[in-house]
């Protein structure tokens, strides 16, 4: 497989994964900007959506958006517990989350990364705040989204909540917060993602 990724994007939620899963895949980074991998390759022609991450599968075939690629990588490895078993409660927990992180976090970010006013600005920290408030009181008595195991979920919390200081966006009035990023940045699989991300030395 090939998961192809640009440092600190979304695409550090499958790289955890990936090592958190003990998978094999070769790492290759893309220019957003000329959208050309490391290679020389058009990106545009691997994913037409011209985003990262993607992730090249042994047949050739292409598998785009973060939750969906956490949890093709998370069955490969069942005995690994990142993701729960289809058909159950508990995955459609993970489905949950997994779309309250992509919709109401992932993009309220957005804004906030490209050149907006200042009234816009003051809009996407109003609304990241009460949405971070909703996760800060669930992380309070939970270590982990889904309880007390780690699950790909986790992973993409961690990876949306990274970009707070990148946006001057503070997330020391939440405690809960802290800890559970700080929780999540210690596991090993974290700490070498961010190392082959060039994001941590």
């Amino acid at each position: 497989m090939k998961l192809y990724y640009s440092p600190g994007a979304c695409n550090l939620s499958p790289h955890i994964v990936l090592l958190e899963a003990g998978l094999d895949a070769e790492l290759v980074r893309v220019d957003l900007k000329s959208k050309l991998t490391e290679h020389g390759e058009d990106f545009n022609a691997i994913n037409p959506k011209g985003y990262v991450p993607a992730l090249l599968l042994d047949d050739g075939e292409v598998l785009t958006e973060g939750p969906a690629i956490v949890q093709y990588l998370a069955d490969l490895r069942p005995d690994s517990q990142l993701a729960p078993a289809w058909g159950t409660r508990e995955r459609s927990r993970l489905h949950e989350w997994l779309n309250f992180i992509g919709t109401e976090l992932h993009k309220s970010f957005s804004p906030l990364f490209r050149a907006q006013s200042e009234e816009w600005r003051e809009v996407a920290i109003a609304n990241l705040k009460r949405r971070f408030t909703y996760v800060a009181a669930h992380l309070k008595s939970h270590d982990y989204l889904l309880g007390e195991r780690f699950s790909v979920a986790d992973a993409y919390l961690f990876t949306v909540m990274s970009w707070g200081p990148k946006v001057g966006f503070d997330l020391s009035p939440w405690p809960a917060l802290v800890a559970f990023q700080q929780r999540v940045g210690a596991r090993p699989a974290v700490q070498a993602a961010l190392q082959q991300e060039g994001l941590a030395a």
